[in-house]
């Protein structure tokens, strides 16, 4: 399941991180530090030191933000957030075709996380580089995806994806995986389904009795697939 999250972050807080990342300087290193051996080959672009303390600075910010937004909790139903890593890709970048690892090591305390979701979250305007898209393979073939800066992609950490080659200017963005209370992303997709219909009969006030029978429905499928 492939969900666009549109205004994660406001254009105040988009300012500040574009501003604080322009000014990181050697806390930019080779993308390839957190490459595994399928990953580095094909990797090329710069990141974030993941242990420099503007990482954790910005990284933070964008949690508080993931937090409350109803969309994203919905889609992802998150149990854990791996710390937000940030990369760019200046002309002739590119990340060729890979999967994401499957467990991560939590910086810091050692906890492992597993992948359920990978999630990209867009630094710079669409106006501002060209190429970059994130191409995310499933059955139904490769969707390209390059949204508006503060919006977010979140897709299946099983999918194969790339970064196509950037030809003009800089992609900026946000990176991280999400350990999910459910994760086989099908039963996902049905509860994101479901929850999507329940909030739409709520703003309809629908029938009282009806909601109540899918709220239950809802809750006792989370309560049979979820893991905590």
């Amino acid at each position: 399941m492939i969900v666009s999250i549109p205004n994660v972050l406001s254009p105040q807080q988009l300012q500040a991180i574009r501003a604080a990342l322009d000014a990181a300087g050697h806390a930019w290193v080779d993308g390839r530090a957190t490459a595994g051996y399928q990953g580095a080959p094909v990797k090329h672009n710069q990141q974030i030191d993941e242990r420099a303390p503007i990482a954790r600075e910005l990284g933070d910010m964008i949690l508080a933000e993931l937090e409350r937004h109803p969309l994203f909790i919905s889609a992802v139903l998150p149990n854990r957030v791996y710390p937000p890593l940030f990369n760019r890709y200046g002309a002739g970048m590119t990340f060729g075709d890979h999967v994401d690892g499957s467990i991560r090591i939590v910086p810091g305390h050692g906890a492992k996380l597993r992948t359920d979701v990978s999630a990209t979250l867009f630094l710079a305007r669409p106006d501002e580089y060209d190429g970059g898209e994130l191409v995310i393979e499933d059955t139904y073939g490769a969707h390209e995806v390059k949204l508006a800066a503060g919006d977010m992609v979140v897709y299946p950490a099983t999918s194969v994806h790339r970064v196509a080659p950037v030809t003009r200017g800089v992609r900026l963005a946000s990176f991280f995986w999400i350990e999910s209370l459910v994760r086989d992303d099908a039963r996902r997709a049905l509860l994101f389904d479901l929850d999507t219909a329940i909030q739409r009969l709520n703003r309809d006030h629908a029938d009282d009795v009806a909601r109540r029978q899918l709220i239950g429905c809802y809750h006792n499928l989370l309560r049979m697939w979820g893991e905590t």
